[in-house]
């Protein structure tokens, strides 16, 4: 009986706690529920909200193509950037902003581009690279400037050629100034030798168009017409201010600074301009130089407005050191071809 009242007393009490232990359970999930809100929330917890911003970013990026192909480009634009503090600006992904970062190490580590120092309008033609010209001069005019036209006229398609590259890619105000200004002098020196070809034989550059060639309009630049003339007085001497280009422009006759028998460029043409100028200045075909007296080009008294004191444009190139008041005269202009026949 005793065995059995134990066994009995154990169901009971077995019993009555089975509910005690139920309610406990119930407290706690309470308890769990009350802490919630304090807490971090977890991964599971976050999910919808990044879903959320995921969905509300992409009509954003969208309704602005531009910033796609800005992105496509390497360019950095306003969504792009970080804060002043190193962080991803308001409304970018952490995906974004360490892709941007790659972007922007990539694009330090490929340093200038060589082949320019500038970066054109898309819609801006690129400037005429003059290989061609160079390769022509180099063929067809000797060191000393002398030209052998009749090499040109073997070589007269070349030469259009590249006269059709200058008329297809004009000169155009985003361009550097040195770019232009190479431009310009090539465009000269180029048509002033088709001009000859096309009347060619020619003695004198002043046997074409009555003597007057320079006023003649018929080249065609961009849809433009030009004469020699508007190239020259219009468009390089108001629009450079850079007296040296007298060196530079070659009229095809033997007074004239000798044609050089390489093409000017953006990257040549400071250094070419001062050699031209220090070479005619000193060359006594043209100019002979002492300390009291010099006699000089009439191309000097002709633009004597763009040297200013002569005796002191003098100085900058001479060998010889010209008094102030020495006494100047000017050597008569020899029109003939500057052929080498």
């Amino acid at each position: 009986m005793t065995r059995a009242l134990l066994i009995a007393l154990g169901l009971a009490t077995l019993a009555a706690c089975q509910p005690e232990k139920k309610g406990e359970t119930t407290k706690d999930a309470g308890t769990t529920e009350m802490e919630t809100p304090g807490k971090k929330p977890s991964l599971d917890a976050s999910l919808p909200e990044v879903k959320d911003k995921g969905q509300k970013s992409q009509p954003e990026t969208a309704a602005n193509p531009n910033a796609q192909r800005s992105k496509a480009a390497g360019a950095e634009t306003g969504s792009d950037r970080l804060s002043a503090a190193g962080q991803p600006e308001k409304g970018r992904s952490k995906a974004a902003t360490l892709a941007a970062k790659k972007q922007e190490t990539a694009s330090e580590n490929a340093g200038p581009s060589r082949r320019s120092s500038f970066t054109p309008d898309p819609s801006t033609p690129s400037p005429p690279n003059h290989i061609a010209w160079g390769a022509l001069l180099q063929k067809h005019v000797s060191p000393e400037g002398k030209v052998d036209y009749k090499g040109f006229l073997a070589d007269k398609a070349n030469l259009q050629a590249y006269l059709d590259e200058l008329a297809a890619n004009p000169a155009e105000k985003g361009w550097p100034r040195n770019e232009k200004l190479a431009y310009w002098i090539n465009a000269y020196n180029a048509f002033t030798v088709k001009l000859i070809l096309d009347h060619y034989p020619v003695s004198s550059i002043t046997k074409i168009h009555d003597g007057k060639p320079w006023d003649v309009k018929w080249i065609q630049l961009g849809g433009k017409t030009y004469s020699l003339n508007n190239i020259e007085h219009d468009i390089i001497r108001p629009g450079f201010d850079e007296p040296r280009i007298h060196f530079a422009v070659n009229c095809a006759a033997r007074s004239c600074p000798p044609l050089l028998n390489r093409a000017w460029t953006a990257d040549n043409l400071s250094q070419l301009l001062e050699q031209q100028a220090r070479s005619f200045i000193n060359n006594r075909r043209y100019n002979k130089i002492g300390q009291d007296e010099v006699e000089i080009s009439r191309i000097f008294e002709w633009y004597a407005g763009d040297f200013g004191d002569i005796i002191g444009y003098l100085n900058k190139y001479s060998n010889t050191q010209i008094r102030q008041d020495a006494r100047v005269s000017y050597k008569e202009y020899d029109w003939g071809l500057n052929g080498q026949d």
